[in-house]
């Protein structure tokens, strides 16, 4: 147990119900049922590697991943945690989670992808295949095509997907959309999106070359792509085509959550805190006066977020956009 835990590194934080869980470093578990506002610590947490991302299914079934491979899984809504991978000698961290049911699917450094069809009690590995991009829509405006800052970014034509689709690229997020359509942000500007639950990947065109550290779904087919130096980009058809958004920043930007009615929060290194009120086609920071690393975010409501990183738990007011 960890007294100052709550100041502690923290990466990353999920809902289980009203119930918000905290995970990061020494293999710490924190937990909050009055809004962020006053936090425990899990007594039973059989690790002390760094946690990187915790996902639930519902109130109580929870799935926690990290270094050496370390998969937790916990059934009491984050009191108490079970270990149920584990494989130090493999070398590469597991550095997202995503819940759907019964299903998880963690994904890793080196392109580590591992299933659960039983809530993460038991996992199998499988090689990140992908295949080419899906057929884009005949309203599009050409597949391939990438829209950055304005200008149209060259197409692609089949044979350039080809090339080092079976990388071992670090898998940084996985998300869920709609329906049975995930996405997964990698290493070097890679994107990649499933429409069958996981089945089967293919790759997007990419409008960056630098990595992209986390994915926002947004109403239909829109999605926000982000990662390294501020990049921000948006697709309105699912992946196919993007769009380059200013963020007055810098700052890597690692997670983004979504705020009732049309809001968008964006978070980073440095403190950078982008807020959208317009569904995220605009941003205005704000830059917290500390600059200290922000990891993940998860919605208080309107005007609030509760935020992780480098100096643990904070609450930041984003305004009410009225």
């Amino acid at each position: 147990m960890a007294p100052l835990s709550t100041r502690s590194l923290l990466l990353d934080l999920a809902s289980a119900g009203s119930r918000v869980v905290a995970v990061g470093d020494r293999g710490h578990v924190l937990f909050s049922d009055n809004h962020a506002q006053t936090w425990s610590q899990a007594a039973e947490v059989p690790t002390q590697v760094l946690l990187t991302a915790v996902c639930f299914s519902d109130e109580r079934h929870g799935i926690a991943v990290g270094h050496d491979e370390t998969a937790l899984v916990t059934a009491d809504a984050g009191n108490t945690w079970k270990r149920t991978h584990y494989s130090p000698e493999a070398r590469q961290p597991l550095l997202d989670v995503l819940c759907s049911g019964a299903d998880a699917i963690a994904v890793g450094a080196y392109g580590a992808y591992f299933v659960s069809s039983d809530r993460g009690e038991t996992w199998t590995e499988r090689k990140f295949e992908v295949q080419k991009p899906p057929a884009q829509p005949a309203s599009g405006a050409g597949r391939g095509q990438s829209s950055v800052n304005g200008q149209v970014a060259g197409a692609a034509e089949d044979d350039d997907f080809d090339d080092g689709l079976d990388g071992d690229f670090h898998l940084n997020r996985i998300v869920s959309a709609s329906g049975s359509r995930l996405y997964i942000a990698a290493e070097a500007g890679h994107l990649y999106r499933s429409d069958d639950a996981g089945a089967t990947w293919a790759e997007l065109p990419s409008p960056y070359e630098g990595s992209f550290f986390g994915l926002l779904p947004l109403n239909g087919d829109s999605l926000l792509a982000f990662g390294l130096r501020g990049h921000l980009f948006r697709s309105d058809d699912g992946g196919y085509n993007w769009r380059q958004l200013p963020t007055h920043t810098q700052a890597m930007l690692n997670d983004g959550v979504r705020l009732p009615g049309n809001g968008v929060v964006i978070v980073g290194l440095s403190g950078a805190v982008l807020v959208s009120r317009d569904d995220g086609a605009t941003y205005t920071l704000l830059q917290q006066p500390d600059r200290r690393g922000l990891s993940a975010a998860e919605s208080l409501g309107v005007g609030e977020i509760v935020t992780v990183g480098e100096a643990g738990v904070k609450i930041i007011a984003v305004g009410s956009g009225r």
